[in-house]
């Protein structure tokens, strides 16, 4: 809650960034607080074209949807391969395969921790 015209600023940006990250991510449902909206307070921040990495942006044509799916799921899951392939309903190793696609169509390392970063900053900045 925000109190006098002073902060109507803030306010408004800060629901036009929980409404865009609503539509964007469904779990935070039809009205997004803006306290719980996580690292997408960090993403609505940024230019649009500051979340398009050059590194990314083949996974994110029509040809590759499966595999930026994948890839933001194993992100989510913390990296835990077993997490991933139920939450996916795929086998592990169909998993590794789409995993090492990922890294050779992108040129990123899931094994760095920074590349992981980039990645799903970039995957979810896509959605925006």
């Amino acid at each position: 809650a925000r109190t006098g015209l002073a902060e109507l600023g803030t306010v408004w940006q800060e629901a036009a960034a929980a409404t865009r990250a609503a539509l964007a991510e469904p779990r935070f449902g039809p009205v997004a607080e803006w306290a719980n909206i996580g690292p997408y307070r960090l993403l609505t921040a940024l230019p649009p074209e500051a979340s398009h990495d050059p590194a990314v942006t083949v996974l994110l044509t029509p040809a590759h949807r499966e595999l930026a799916r994948t890839a933001e799921a194993y992100l989510d899951c913390a990296g835990q391969a077993g997490r991933t392939a139920a939450a996916l309903g795929i086998h592990r190793q169909t998993l590794y395969y789409r995993l090492s696609r990922v890294e050779q169509l992108t040129g990123l390392d899931l094994d760095d921790g920074e590349d992981r970063l980039l990645l799903h900053m970039a995957l979810k900045g896509a959605r925006l």
